[in-house]
């Protein structure tokens, strides 16, 4: 397999989707429409569309991932599909393996699996999912190793191996909103997705780490790095911060612990809101843009000069199913334009 360069150019869009399910709709709408936004993201020409793994939270219908990868790979017909990622903790790197190894087979070159190392939901659910096992995040290294094994051709006297699997070298992404993931992707010459677009305080000193440690790698030569971008984009700023509001909603929700089903804009919301609150907000949201094509424009160049990001992994949270597709529409004419 030959080694993946990174380009010198523009940075490239790509799409993560956490299929939120919207107040007054159901998990079903909720999937269908992250097929239209696979499809018009493919016709845009983003470079892939990830999925997120998350659990017993009401408003994001993601918690199959490997399952959602299938249903959205053969909804399109060349974008790349894959996680964003999947929670290992939770699963046993086997069982991972020929999932994406059947992924992998039945859309050959079109498969990602990116890995994160949290558990993506709380406790009681995390203990649900695992059972009787006792994975930790100090496990990850192992796991990853175990996985890129599996993935790789079968050696001499191996014991377990990953039908289907074994051979397919999917593409294993590291994920990460710390150093810890950095440094790893680093070590083992891994591509790396930092999730600025949740916690993006140590972004600039995770993507330092990362290049300054990198070392290449089969698979890649040159340090490889996504970016998270939460996106808003509207003909005006005034629009994208009315729709934006929706995002704000939710976001809140997420810090005060009240997660519920994503709401529909509000005028005015964040007037209604106290300093501190606001605070919180454009904290959690600090690489976020927001606005109108011009906006949009600016905001994408000053992260790319930035960051020297790869690739732009925008995560967009419009209530109105139409409204986010046209959201992506001036981000893609805001990339060509830089």
């Amino acid at each position: 397999m030959a080694a993946m360069t990174a380009p010198n150019k523009k940075p490239l869009l790509s799409m993560l989707d956490l299929v939120a399910v919207r107040e007054g709709g159901t998990a079903a709408q909720a999937i269908e429409i992250a097929v239209t936004t696979a499809r018009k993201a493919e016709a845009l020409g983003f470079a892939r569309y990830w999925l997120a793994e998350h659990h017993n939270m009401p408003g994001i219908a993601s918690s199959a991932t490997a399952v959602l990868v299938g249903h959205i790979a053969g909804a399109t017909q060349h974008i790349r599909v894959g996680s964003g990622g999947v929670m290992l903790p939770n699963h046993a790197p086997l069982v991972v393996a020929e999932a994406f190894g059947t992924l992998a087979s039945i859309y050959p070159g079109r498969i990602d699996l990116g890995l994160g190392r949290a558990p993506g939901t709380d406790g009681a659910t995390m203990r649900a999912l695992r059972r009787d096992r006792f994975e930790t995040e100090a496990d990850f290294p192992r796991d990853v190793a175990e996985l890129q094994r599996l993935l790789g051709p079968v050696q001499p006297g191996q014991a377990i191996v990953a039908v289907p699997g074994a051979g397919t070298r999917v593409p294993i992404w590291l994920l990460g909103s710390s150093l810890f993931s950095a440094q790893l992707a680093a070590e083992r010459g891994l591509p790396y997705a930092f999730a600025s677009h949740f916690a993006p305080r140590l972004l600039h000193a995770a993507l330092d780490l990362y290049r300054s440690l990198f070392r290449p790698s089969s698979v890649l030569d040159k340090p490889y790095a996504i970016v998270g971008v939460p996106l808003v984009a509207a003909p005006t700023d005034d629009e994208a911060q009315y729709l934006a509001s929706s995002t704000y909603q939710r976001v809140l929700g997420i810090l005060t612990g009240r997660r519920g089903l994503l709401p529909p804009p509000v005028q005015g919301y964040l007037e209604r809101l106290g300093a501190q609150e606001r605070q919180a907000i454009a904290d959690f949201l600090a690489v976020a843009v927001i606005g109108g094509p011009q906006t949009v424009r600016e905001g994408f160049a000053a992260l790319a000069q930035a960051t020297r990001a790869d690739e732009f992994m925008l995560v967009s949270d419009v209530f109105d199913p139409p409204l986010r597709l046209r959201s992506l529409e001036i981000a893609a004419a805001a990339r060509q334009a830089l």
